[in-house]
């Protein structure tokens, strides 16, 4: 797939045209950069992805977050180019920085939008892998999991013997958590944890750079969903792999994740450190989506939650799409259409008229940041001797 001149048909004046704003310093391994997606042609299109800019620094965690709709996967489905009909990429670029060479030469930058076949399939799953929402529905139902660990190695490790592939599989289960045995069961025959823990085990199978988990603990019980991820993040301070983790639950991107970007409509509306999201939005659909879920400790308050429902892609709204679901709208928001933008003097982006030329912007979106603590970025190091057959 070519998209010859696609960065032309972003809007003009948008932050493609500029460039997304600097990572603080941040070493990119994935950039996305003006992503524009479409479903259909024509006057009928659904743009679910609109103009997005999105960085993962190396070994770092961004989390996307937004609710059902809001084009999470969309976006993540593109930047890798695993959109299915009728989905269409109408612009922007998704460049990946490799990993320096051996010898210590710079790598070559790829665009993955521009990459022919061949390319894409050297990068995904050794490079970039990804853990999809349901295990159950990814895994083949009629093959065990040792089956489809060794076409997996197979195909990508063809210098690796079959008993080496067989033990590369059960090393990669105990990694997170599984017995070897369970090699010979077929995935019907395990719990909803066990088989995405599989699902984890085959994305870092080949020591990815990047690990694209697409709501990795859906449908599954809350506790089983804090050992996968608390896995998953002892996974990354190992290994040094970074992770693009989306989610509609905003409380677990909060504990996990170095940043966070939300995303509304198709478009990413606010991006931040996840402690200042937390303790200190300055989005009103952020604010809203915080106040949904109820403490744990504390006074009882009532949950007001969101009004409306998220709009219809085919129909936006005039101007800023969460206006009509937003309680301190004022008259520019239903008119323009606000860009992210980073606010003077902090480490955040917001796409938000109450920001911007001396509004007013009411005291639950003004509260102070607070204190910005060092990067927890994983120690990004060459894992191949820890990882070897």
């Amino acid at each position: 797939m070519s998209l010859p001149g696609a960065s032309a048909m972003t809007s003009p004046g948008s932050l493609a045209a500029s460039g997304p704003a600097p990572d603080r310093g941040v070493d990119p391994v994935l950039e996305i950069r003006g992503l524009c997606v479409d479903y259909g042609f024509g006057d009928d299109a659904a743009h679910a992805v609109a103009d997005c800019d999105l960085t993962l620094g190396r070994g770092r965690v961004l989390g996307l977050a937004g609710e059902s709709g809001s084009g999470k996967s969309t976006l993540a489905m593109a930047a890798i180019r695993l959109l299915r009909s009728p989905g269409v990429i109408t612009g922007g670029e998704v460049l990946f920085h490799p990993r320096p060479a051996s010898d210590g030469e710079p790598a070559t930058t790829l665009d993955l939008l521009a990459a022919g076949e061949e390319e894409l399939r050297a990068i995904r799953w050794s490079e970039i892998a990804i853990v999809l929402q349901s295990a159950l529905n990814a895994l083949n139902p009629v093959s065990t999991i040792g089956a489809q660990f060794d076409e997996l190695l197979a195909t990508h490790r063809p210098e690796l013997g079959r008993a080496s592939r067989r033990d590369r599989a059960g090393d990669l289960l105990e990694l997170v958590g599984m017995t070897p045995d369970r090699l010979r069961s077929y995935p019907h025959e395990m719990s909803g944890g066990m088989r995405q823990r599989a699902m984890i085990a085959m994305a870092l199978a080949l020591d990815p750079q990047v690990m694209i988990l697409d709501e990795p603990t859906t449908a599954l019980d809350v506790v089983t969903q804090r050992e996968i991820l608390e896995e998953l993040m002892g996974l990354r301070d190992r290994l040094g792999f970074a992770a693009l983790f989306i989610t509609h639950d905003l409380s677990l991107l909060v504990e996990f994740a170095d940043d966070i970007a939300v995303m509304y409509a198709g478009r990413l509306m606010e991006r931040a450190p996840a402690a200042s999201l937390f303790r200190s939005p300055r989005l009103p659909y952020t604010y809203g989506l915080l106040h949904c879920f109820p403490p744990m400790h504390g006074e009882r308050h009532r949950m007001d939650g969101i009004p409306g429902s998220p709009p219809d892609l085919r129909d936006l709204p005039p101007g800023c799409a969460f206006h009509p679901r937003c309680q301190w709208a004022i008259p520019r928001c239903r008119q323009d259409v606000p860009k992210l933008e980073p606010l003077t003097g902090s480490h955040r982006e917001v796409a938000c008229w109450l920001h911007r030329d001396n509004a007013t912007a009411p005291p639950e979106l003004m509260r102070p940041d607070p204190a910005v603590a060092q990067p927890r970025t994983a120690a990004v190091s060459d894992t191949s001797a820890e990882r070897a057959v």
